[in-house]
């Protein structure tokens, strides 16, 4: 199938085969269906939308079912989970095509799971990947511009973030919910489809919140509840999380016990530190961060610390637009900043680099380290006692991506893990 795609991609002029492709996509996702037997129907289906935030809500609903008692199968860009058993996410994307949702829920509904948790992107609903999923509802967290070179413009990228929540509109599900960040300038508009729950979340819900440097205090309900998450990109994450647990009927009790219990998402705001007995303590941050909102959110979760700042960026031809604001962020907030590669495709690398450093005013606090194991270790070596490494970007995301579609197998906590080694070792 991928084969013919490639072969007819070259065949057909390019503006029919644009014309084309919805159509092929919407097809794949019909045969998809039916090859699988429809599986969405023998599950309750939790989709989970939005520009940041999707992955982590995906994995805090994922854990508070199953600390409920659940069996929970979970796709997102970090991993792939059925029943417990765990697989990493190799796909550079979010909702695998070529019917791999489809074959994943089915495989979901044999290991006799009663819920899956699927984070749904707006590429994903672009290609129809979403199509023939009978949805039990859509948690909303927040929309900013991303992927607009891709859609074409910011209406066109909400609008295929909206598409997800008319399938719940259009499912055969009852009842059908939809969970919607309020405080989101755009929240109100992914509740306005007829559905039997209309759920808002937002920070009033709260009776108090507190921002610590080890994580998140809330006050839900007259619970507190202490969560090893940071900043408050979390706390709203957290809520999205109980707002969704609670419809589907896990108490309250249930759930804060599991956030405060809460395993580690890899990739997302994910600590490392050297060992007790280094010569000095250096704490390493991996983050998926790779939009201008998402990447001040993540340095702001570290306030008053002494930052050395790894930026990469966008990948080559993408998002061209935000290279220098995102620099310019990373020069507001860090005291040091390493410009690096991290997904160049067919661009030239140090055309990439050349567009960040024009957002950046103070060349003193830059430095240039095309390769990024280097300039991981470079900056943990640098780092002094107490200093905060931040590495965004790619997250879990397996590969560097080069031109003619090579890819270099990657991690950046890979990585991180083995600079602070060498500084433990010392």
């Amino acid at each position: 199938m991928e084969n013919l795609f490639r072969t007819l991609k070259k065949i057909i002029p390019q503006p029919v085969f644009k014309a084309l492709q919805p159509g092929y996509h919407y097809a794949l996702a019909f045969i998809g269906a039916v090859l699988y037997r429809f599986p969405a129907k023998n599950i309750t289906v939790i989709a989970v939308t939005g520009t940041k935030g999707k992955s982590t809500v995906t994995e805090l609903i994922t854990q508070i079912l199953q600390a409920d008692g659940r069996k929970v199968a979970s796709l997102s860009t970090i991993q792939f989970s059925i029943a417990g058993v765990e697989q990493r996410n190799l796909f550079k994307m979010t909702m695998p095509g070529r019917f791999f949702v489809q074959k994943f829920l089915r495989q979901a509904v044999d290991a006799h799971c009663s819920h899956a948790v699927i984070e749904m992107t707006s590429e994903g609903a672009k290609q129809y990947r979403h199509a023939f999923i009978d949805l039990d509802a859509l948690v909303f967290t927040n929309l900013t511009p991303e992927h607009i070179e891709s859609h074409g413009s910011f209406e066109k990228y909400k609008a295929a973030k909206l598409r997800l929540a008319a399938a719940v509109m259009a499912s055969d599900k009852r009842p059908r919910v939809l969970i919607s960040n309020s405080d989101d300038e755009y929240g109100k508009e992914f509740l306005q489809f007829e559905v039997e729950e209309k759920i808002p979340y937002s920070l009033k819900d709260l009776t108090l919140y507190s921002l610590h440097k080890d994580g998140i205090s809330l006050v839900y309900e007259d619970k507190t509840i202490r969560i090893p998450l940071v900043g408050l990109f979390n706390v709203y994450n957290c809520l999205a999380a109980l707002k969704t647990s609670e419809f589907f009927g896990v108490s309250l009790d249930t759930a804060s016990k599991a956030l405060t219990n809460l395993k580690t998402i890899k990739g997302r705001v994910e600590h490392f530190e050297t060992a007790k007995d280094a010569p000095k303590k250096v704490i390493a941050v991996v983050d998926y961060a790779h939009t201008t909102d998402s990447l001040e959110k993540f340095y702001t979760a570290f306030p008053d610390k002494n930052k050395i700042c790894i930026l990469g960026n966008t990948g080559g031809g993408r998002d061209t637009w935000k290279r220098p604001e995102m620099a310019a962020i990373a020069e507001k907030h860090c005291s040091h900043i390493i410009l690096t590669n991290e997904d160049p495709y067919d661009e030239n690398p140090k055309k990439i680099i050349d567009d960040m450093l024009a957002g950046i005013e103070d060349k003193e606090k830059v430095q240039v380290i095309m390769d990024r194991r280097k300039a991981i270790e470079t900056a943990i070596n640098k780092a002094e006692d107490g200093t905060y490494v931040l590495v965004s970007g790619k997250g879990t995301d397996p590969y560097i991506m080069g031109p003619n579609g090579t890819r270099a197998p990657w991690s950046d906590a890979e990585e991180v893990r083995r600079a602070l080694r060498q500084i433990s070792a010392e």
